[in-house]
């Protein structure tokens, strides 16, 4: 049994593939995605603007109680871009753009770890060192090409032959 197939089974067990099959779940998850996405780009990506010197008079550390904000955004997003996952597979597993997005995901959630356990513990008040000013500059170009290649999600409705790394 294929992948795309369990995870397709998984989602007419759960009921969500019954749920975002209804007139009006696909665009309200939708919106919600959105949504989230304001959240978390709209907050992570001032502290990331900071990072790298924009606004210096305004403290990081004042910034930084906004980042409850996007991980209330990165939440939705991973509930409502699950509900998509699970309601068309196929339609996601061998899409390029999505495993773009997965990959720069996976590079915004590691840099993640490194600002919180190595850059911010060495951030004072007017002085960002460089390994912040980095974690800044990779979390803004991650969370750019998770919306790019998000959107481009819907350009590739590929079969699996498209995607030639997935065979």
């Amino acid at each position: 049994m294929s992948l795309d197939a369990v995870i397709h089974a998984f989602g007419q067990r759960s009921g969500i593939f019954d749920f975002m099959n209804t007139a009006w779940a696909w665009p309200l998850a939708e919106s919600l995605h959105f949504i989230g996405l304001a959240l978390l780009f709209g907050t992570i990506g001032i502290v990331d603007l900071r990072l790298l010197g924009v606004a210096r008079r305004v403290p990081l550390h004042a910034l930084l109680p906004l980042t409850r904000w996007g991980v209330l955004g990165f939440g939705i997003n991973a509930l409502t871009g699950f509900c998509f996952f699970v309601s068309a597979p196929d339609q996601y597993l061998y899409n390029p753009a999505f495993q773009l997005k997965l990959a720069c995901m996976g590079v915004a959630g590691a840099n993640v770890l490194a600002f919180y356990g190595v850059a911010l513990p060495r951030v004072r008040d007017g002085s960002v060192p460089i390994v912040a000013r980095m974690c800044g500059a990779i979390s803004l170009c991650s969370w750019i090409g998770v919306i790019c290649f998000g959107r481009l999600i819907t350009f590739y409705r590929p079969p699996e032959h498209w995607c030639f790394w997935c065979v």
